[in-house]
């Protein structure tokens, strides 16, 4: 095998000159550099990475679990966590805790054992916090990642509460009262925090809650499948109905074409989650759509700070999602291009771009 030597020595340069070019830790002009760039490939020379690893005592990677990884809007939290840790020469390390608490333990003890510069979780329903807690004392750097409520820790996601209401009024001031919320697994916290954004809006039109409009469960497309088709096949059936996450949108609406219900014209469909190609349905479908791969960015960012100033305040950061109305909750919909946000309590117009951020603790650093 190559040695760094090896490469030194058919470049003609000294072995510090080709750890700096290797390294990126000096400036090497250009000429120098394409002669050890030719001898590397002539050697096939592969940088050791263990070995500089344990003389930095960094390993240039950082480990993501996620509860998901089927999820579009996880599969757009990865992407741009990974994009951001390239930027930096880091090696993403990825898990799927498949909503599994056990299985989430042994995935973050695989990426501690690995020596990951830090790790970036989204919880589990159920998971241990204070046992993450417990990792960042010991001294990992650790970011939450969508499902935040976590105190004194970095996390980053996105605001729940606000838009949920919002979409649900919108959905309110088209004249619809029995309005149901397919709210899946309430232990996780974004799920949560949708259901509170429903309960507002229904108490800002004065509308009495009906809890056997609320259906909870594990939130699969299958359980919500045979949870919809019981709650639609009633005789005092909602005329609206609102998801709270990709699979419940999908598992509803494969209910109400079993049914052989028409969006919108027999039942009015809105989801919170980012579902793929939500224009191309027919009737496209009304969303309200996460920045899943700024979110993963941003977390990026907050643990790249993190590691290098262990001691700064925790952060957090929630940004804003997109409102798309389209034409599956109300018969006459918008132009979609316009991208209108919808009317909030008051009569008040309230645009929610995607660039917008509302930080807890956010110091420089």
């Amino acid at each position: 095998m190559a040695t760094i030597v090896d490469v030194a020595r058919i470049a003609g340069v000294s072995a510090s000159t080709v750890s700096h070019v290797v390294n990126g830790t000096r400036n090497v002009n250009d000429e120098t550099r394409a002669r050890v760039q030719e001898a590397i490939l002539r050697t096939g020379y592969v940088r050791d990475a263990a070995a500089r690893a344990m003389r930095r005592s960094r390993t240039d990677s950082v480990g993501l679990v996620v509860s998901d990884t089927g999820q579009p809007v996880f599969a757009e939290m990865i992407r741009g966590v990974e994009h951001e840790a390239s930027k930096h020469g880091m090696t993403l390390l990825l898990a799927n805790s498949a909503e599994d608490p056990a299985h989430e333990v042994r995935a973050l003890k695989a990426l501690a054992e690995r020596r990951v510069d830090g790790l970036i979780i989204a919880p589990s329903a159920g998971s241990d916090l204070a046992g993450l807690h417990a990792w960042r004392k010991g001294g990992t750097p650790i970011v939450l990642l969508d499902r935040l409520g976590a105190k004194n820790v970095d996390q980053v996601g996105v605001d729940n509460i606000e838009p949920m209401s919002d979409l649900v009024s919108h959905i309110l001031d088209h004249g619809h009262r029995r309005v149901a919320l397919l709210a899946g697994d309430l232990a996780v916290a974004t799920l949560a925090e949708r259901r509170e954004g429903y309960l507002q809006a229904l108490a800002a039109h004065g509308i009495r809650v009906s809890h056997d409009l609320i259906v909870t469960g594990s939130g699969s497309a299958e359980d919500t499948e045979a949870a919809a088709i019981q709650l639609l096949s009633r005789p005092d059936r909602p005329t609206a109905l609102v998801t709270a996450s990709t699979p419940m949108a999908a598992g509803a609406l494969r209910a109400a074409r079993k049914l052989g219900l028409r969006i919108p014209e027999d039942l009015a469909f809105a989801a919170f989650d980012n579902l793929p190609f939500g224009d191309l349905f027919t009737p496209p479908l009304t969303t309200v759509d996460q920045p899943g791969a700024e979110i993963g960015r941003a977390a990026m960012r907050l643990l790249l700070r993190r590691i290098a100033n262990p001691k700064v305040r925790p952060s957090t950061i929630r940004l804003s999602p997109t409102f798309n109305h389209r034409g599956s909750c109300c018969v006459q919909a918008v132009d979609d291009s316009v991208r209108p946000a919808p009317t909030s309590r008051g009569g008040r117009t309230r645009s929610v771009p995607t660039s917008k951020r509302r930080a807890g603790t956010n110091p420089k650093g």
